[in-house]
């Protein structure tokens, strides 16, 4: 199962950072390809996020763990959504600590793969969401 964490200190108080990291409404403002977020209720919400051809998709998650100001942990549903094809489980976990000037803000994303995507696919998968969760800390550092 690929696991990929990154990390980096923000020049932010914790609780400046959490009131972003926080509140899905957020998301499209420092998370990669959100375009917007919908359907924010009892602990689900739903990416809408734009194809390089210009498609919306859409992808729905529910939040597993919410330790505000500290944790924040997300999965996202596959079944019976086109993620299915490739993806068994996939979850996002966003850790938020006090560090000498400032936040330590880590985020750890897991992918369980399926079917022929476990062959070769991880290498890809890694890559691609390091680069994701580095844009996304990149972004963080740009608000707060």
């Amino acid at each position: 199962m690929p696991t990929i964490k990154r990390s980096r200190v923000l020049e932010a108080p914790p609780e400046q950072v959490w009131r972003v990291l926080g509140d899905p409404h957020h998301q499209p403002r420092w998370w990669p390809k959100v375009r917007r977020v919908e359907s924010v209720s009892g602990g689900r919400f739903t990416q809408v996020m734009r194809t390089q051809k210009g498609k919306d998709i859409r992808a729905d998650f529910r939040i597993l763990e919410d330790e505000a100001p500290r944790l924040l942990r997300w999965a996202q549903d596959v079944e019976g959504t086109p993620f299915e094809g490739f993806l068994r489980e996939s979850s996002t976990a966003i850790e938020a600590e006090p560090e000498e000037g400032g936040t330590r803000v880590t985020i750890t994303t897991r992918h369980k793969l399926r079917g022929i995507s476990r062959i070769g696919g991880g290498t890809m998968l890694r890559r691609a969401t390091r680069k994701q969760l580095d844009e996304a800390l990149d972004a963080l550092e740009g608000i707060v």
